[in-house]
């Protein structure tokens, strides 16, 4: 092969390179959306009336048990005010607890809600306040505001605040049903036996969530501490 007909195959794989790069740059920034993935979520849906999701959540325990009643499946604790992490694990009693929800409870201020995974010993529950409160920080933006909110919900996690909301266990439908009849739990709802961990989402149903689940008032001042 002559020299021009080097340089010009040369030229068209540096073409074909650019209009694949150029196109693997497009698809990332366009990414394509996943189809047939479907998505199981515990938790109260925004705009729905508790008193709607109570009762879902009751008839949730005895939904596709009559073929393997004794099969695990995962399943949200919300009580029905906030706990300590110590209170928390005792109400689970023997239950395992694979997630702990917290959000710092301050007078008609917005704070974040926190989620810890744990391999459900109770010094892995014990010590998930410690890390929510590492992970604090990460869910604010810098306005003044937030920056306090941030400070004061670090400090009373760090401090063992009773501000728990809601854990995600694992047991049999007999299990979560005497999970849900204990002094405390406000509701318990339970996923499908064939739900994978991992492949759900979790909306804690917050103790201040009483007629309707709406964003909550976030007017108040922040305390300092």
């Amino acid at each position: 092969m002559g020299r021009r007909g080097a340089a010009g195959a040369l030229g068209g794989v540096v073409a074909v390179a650019l209009v694949l790069g150029t196109l693997a740059v497009i698809g990332h920034l366009n990414p394509q959306r996943q189809l047939g993935v479907s998505t199981d979520r515990l938790g109260p849906d925004s705009g729905e009336r508790v008193a709607d999701y109570l009762a879902r959540a009751r008839t949730s325990l005895d939904s596709g048990t009559d073929s393997a009643p004794d099969e695990p499946r995962w399943g949200s604790v919300s009580f029905d005010r906030e706990l300590t992490t110590q209170q928390a694990y005792a109400i689970a009693d023997g239950v395992r607890i694979s997630q702990v929800i917290f959000r710092v409870p301050l007078e008609r201020v917005q704070t974040p809600i926190l989620t810890v995974g744990v391999p459900g010993s109770e010094r892995s529950v014990s010590n998930s306040a410690a890390r929510a409160a590492s992970e604090v920080q990460d869910s604010f933006t810098t306005s003044s505001r937030q920056a306090q909110i941030a400070a004061v919900s670090r400090n009373r996690l760090l401090g063992g605040c009773a501000c728990v909301v809601t854990v995600v266990v694992r047991g049999t439908q007999p299990e979560l049903s005497e999970v849900a009849g204990r002094p405390g739990v406000r509701s318990v709802e339970a996923l499908p036996p064939d739900a994978v961990s991992g492949k759900f989402a979790v909306e804690p149903l917050l103790p201040e969530y009483v007629d309707i689940v709406a964003p909550l008032p976030d007017d108040g001042p922040v305390p300092g501490r």
